[in-house]
């Protein structure tokens, strides 16, 4: 099976990484282009994959094509790509920000092409992912199994209708980096009070790590545990409290509304 990218961004560094870290898909087997040649020909060569010359190129070498370009670009690639797309048929995986099924369908102008939304986030390049995928009604479950393998291979996903996947952009696609935000916070506290920063940055990650993987094994909700944690009295019932009277709570929903804004945003232009 052959995999091919157009776009080689942050994320589908981040995708290809994972998948070399789990052997999922061979360097020889994944066949990139990008319109910034300076930056992927070297990356190509330094891991063993194949740079093409051209978009068309990479179309006409995938089984899977994977589109992680930006929203911006993506109708003046697909309407360069659409006749190599409809000779060769690839299953297209779109994993551009705030563009429907239905959108890519109708600028390829095909009804029978089999195409999957896709949303990673950036932790599949350490093989600790979360991926929101659906596919079109075109897409045949041997396909749909095939994509969703490569990305199990990375993380774990879900399946979603398309209207969730701005709440799913929030929760897993942006939520990284204001979870980093939260650990550095705690991090530079943990300096206030003498610790060096990478003792606190190392303590304050695996306490967070530790945290995420009670909460998926246990059948507790998140709010029980809190409450397991908060001895009466004691300094953790303390501290909650006032991070709840500096609006705790309140920042993160309010972060998570603004996220989803955004995308929305993004879908209606």
């Amino acid at each position: 099976m052959k995999v091919g990218f157009i776009g080689v961004g942050n994320m589908a560094r981040a995708i290809i990484a994972g998948w070399q870290q789990q052997q999922t898909v061979m360097p020889k087997d994944i066949y990139v282009h990008s319109a910034h040649k300076e930056s992927y020909q070297p990356y190509a060569a330094k891991l063993g994959l194949n740079a093409c010359v051209s978009n068309q190129e990479v179309v006409k070498q995938a089984d899977i094509l994977f589109l992680a370009i930006k929203p911006i670009v993506l109708k003046d690639v697909l309407l360069e790509i659409k006749d190599v797309v409809k000779q060769k048929k690839p299953v297209v995986v779109s994993m551009v920000t705030g563009v429907s099924l239905a959108e890519i369908k109708s600028v390829l102008a095909s009804d029978e092409l089999e195409i999957l939304r896709i949303m990673p986030n950036v932790n599949v390049e350490i093989a600790a992912g979360m991926t929101a995928l659906v596919g079109n009604d075109k897409l045949s479950a041997t396909n749909y199994q095939k994509c969703q393998e490569l990305l199990a291979s990375i993380g774990q996903t879900v399946e979603l209708p398309e209207k969730d996947f701005s709440t799913f952009v929030a929760l897993a696609g942006s939520s990284p980096a204001y979870v980093y935000f939260y650990i550095d916070a705690m991090a530079r506290t943990g300096v206030k009070y003498g610790l060096t920063k990478k003792e606190a940055t190392k303590i304050s990650a695996q306490a967070v790590l530790g945290s995420a993987k009670k909460v998926l094994a246990s059948s507790k909700t998140p709010m029980e545990l809190v409450d397991d944690v908060c001895s009466p009295g004691g300094t953790t019932i303390a501290g909650l409290l006032a991070m709840q009277e500096a609006g705790f709570m309140t920042a993160v929903v309010k972060g998570i509304d603004a996220t989803i804004a955004k995308d929305q945003s993004v879908q209606t232009k």
